[in-house]
């Protein structure tokens, strides 16, 4: 492995240990060249992806950008980093059982999209938002409207099990979060 630093051509592994869900090994390393240390993450692929933009280009599967763009979408909502990971990580996983190498830019959204869908109401906006670059309100209008009945069923499952004052506020403020009064 060459040195990020100095370029030199041959590295020391001084450490070697699985990751938390088994799927990559963190190694640690050392440079004789310039006596820095630095980490790299090996994992298993299956088959080479390639991802097959809108314009036909194919351009081939980058994993550190599907994890960029979901943190970007999970900033400061409740999700720790290693579902971040995880997530990610079975995202990958599917895209190689489906047996397919080349993989429509558009199937790969959708699917991110569901994914978030079921983990976070809010990142799944703002993932949707930029992947079918919204430009209007009625945009966002549209993508709420088909999250309506799952928040406002939610809120009912949970007002169920709060307290009857807490069912009465809910009541009040109709479908959508209830407010504090």
């Amino acid at each position: 492995m060459r040195c990020p630093f100095c370029g030199h051509d041959d590295t020391q592994v001084k450490d070697s240990r699985p990751n938390e869900d088994a799927a990559a090994i963190r190694r640690r390393r050392f440079c004789p060249g310039c006596g820095q240390r630095f980490t790299t993450i090996e994992r298993v692929q299956l088959r080479e992806l390639m991802v097959i933009k809108a314009d036909l280009r194919r351009v081939p599967f980058d994993r550190d950008k599907l994890a960029r763009s979901i943190r970007i979408a999970m900033r400061k909502r409740p999700v720790d980093e290693e579902r971040i990971e995880r997530i990610v990580s079975g995202l990958v996983r599917q895209l190689e059982a489906s047996g397919e190498t080349d993989i429509p830019s558009a199937q790969l959204g959708e699917l991110v999209m569901d994914t978030l869908r079921e983990v976070d109401a809010v990142a799944y906006v703002r993932f949707a938002s930029v992947y079918r670059d919204f430009r209007e309100a009625r945009d966002f209008e549209a993508i709420l409207g088909s999250l309506a009945p799952e928040i406002s069923s939610g809120i009912r499952s949970a007002a169920h099990h709060d307290s009857g004052a807490q069912q009465d506020t809910v009541a009040e403020t109709g479908p959508g979060p209830a407010k504090a009064r």
